[in-house]
């Protein structure tokens, strides 16, 4: 009897502990999807996964043909849409060895305009098979190598002529006499005219890296060495007389001299900013520089600081050469200055309907 009652309070035990077991996994089953329908709402409706779309690359035929005789040179092949002028040349200069790239010009017609190195093919091209003319541009140099030749020959040969080399003058006449104090100041200017030029070629102008035909190189320095040998022999002379005024005229102008190389400087630190250049070019606008407030006035300030200062430099040596060579500057960079404001006027219209080329109300 006893072991029956026993045997039922067991069987009563395990009923009581299975029922409160399933009554606790009950309990951790709705906690455990009470926490997974919280992490699916938290997470959001599901996104589909989205579809890889392969562009087709679409590639071009560049036929060459001879500018002159028509005649076909060769074909580049497997151009892509992005490539530009500039590889097909290179990929041209693998073809054809003895034409390196800065001597190749490329023309969409005879007789028509070169196209530059950034130019794209898929700009050009009306259908996959593209036609281009070839022409010889004949030996070039870079433009880094003509600004400096242009501007260290003009340094050297000034200084030469500074020192009165017995060769130049004569000795005797050169040992009698005493320099006036204009000469120093003279060559003083000089140099740190062209010491600028070379300092910014090499720091802050940003050169392209076009080339130029090795005659412009050539004519370039025949300019401004000979004009600088004819300067240099009547202001070094023995003979020479100082200007008219006196050191009144020599102060004044050098004073503004040196405003106008400073005021190009700064000129040419703005025009190097990365926002006034390229394709996608803003105007300079003045900055806190006052200096720089000329381009309220005019569109290419630096040219006019640069007639500014030999205007100056004209006026402190008082010699025939410097003011020819002054004349001959001045039209040159008005001509430039004209050509740069009309392109001004097609780019930013709306900055320039009030400005003058390089003379504030004159020009």
């Amino acid at each position: 009897m006893f072991r029956r009652h026993k045997s039922l309070a067991s069987e009563r035990k395990r009923e009581l502990f299975s029922k409160g077991a399933s009554r606790f996994t009950l309990k951790n089953d709705m906690r455990n999807f009470h926490a997974l329908s919280q992490l699916v709402l938290s997470a959001g409706p599901l996104k589909p996964t989205p579809v890889v779309k392969h562009s087709k690359t679409i590639h071009f035929e560049i036929e060459i043909l001879d500018a002159q005789t028509r005649k076909q040179i060769c074909i580049v092949d497997k151009v892509t849409q992005k490539s530009t002028i500039h590889d097909v040349k290179q990929k041209f200069h693998k073809a054809c060895p003895k034409w390196y790239p800065s001597r190749i010009g490329l023309q969409l017609e005879c007789g028509g305009p070169f196209l530059k190195d950034y130019t794209s093919i898929q700009s050009v091209a009306a259908s996959s098979i593209v036609t281009l003319y070839f022409t010889d541009l004949g030996q070039q140099v870079s433009w880094t190598t003509v600004f400096l030749a242009e501007y260290t020959g003009p340094l050297l040969i000034y200084l030469l002529f500074y020192l009165r080399m017995p060769y130049i003058y004569d000795a005797k006449e050169s040992s009698r006499t005493l320099r006036h104090p204009v000469v120093h100041l003279a060559c003083f200017c000089h140099c740190i005219h062209y010491i600028r030029y070379l300092l910014e070629t090499l720091f802050v102008h940003k050169v392209s890296g076009g080339h130029t035909p090795l005659k412009n190189l050539i004519k370039s320095c025949a300019f401004y060495w000979g004009f600088t040998s004819w300067i240099a022999y009547y202001i070094n002379h023995p003979r020479y007389t100082p200007p008219s005024f006196g050191n009144r005229q020599v102060t004044i102008s050098a004073v503004n001299f040196l405003i106008c190389e400073a005021g190009n400087h700064f000129i040419n630190v703005v025009l190097a900013h990365p926002n006034h250049t390229g394709n996608n070019a803003r105007f300079p606008s003045p900055t806190y520089n006052p200096f720089t407030w000329l381009f309220f006035l005019v569109s290419c300030p630096n040219y006019t600081y640069e007639i500014g200062s030999w205007i100056s430099f004209t006026v402190m040596t008082q010699t025939l050469p410097v003011g020819i060579f002054t004349l001959l500057l001045s039209i040159q960079m008005s001509l430039w200055a004209q050509k740069k404001h009309k392109i001004y006027l097609k780019k930013f219209n709306s900055y320039m309907h009030r400005k003058s080329a390089i003379f504030p109300f004159i020009l």
